[in-house]
């Protein structure tokens, strides 16, 4: 089954910045969120992915996802 992406695009600077404030790193978003490491790289470095993977990055970093999309 292929892959699904979303139209919505990932703020780099928003993830970093909240990540940040709660005195993250990107492994501890990883552990948190339930993702791999691979796999944040990827996002991070494309801007989209899965609708649930993105609810699980919001999600690990107290946010709602609309704090972590592009505007």
């Amino acid at each position: 089954m292929p892959t699904v992406m979303t139209n919505l695009k990932i703020s780099q600077d928003k993830v970093q910045l909240l990540m940040a404030e709660k005195c993250m790193n990107p492994y501890d978003l990883c552990s948190t969120a339930g993702i791999s490491y691979a796999s944040y790289r990827r996002i991070m470095k494309l801007g989209g992915c899965k609708l649930a993977t993105l609810g699980k990055i919001a999600q690990a970093l107290g946010c709602k996802v609309t704090e972590i999309i592009e505007d």
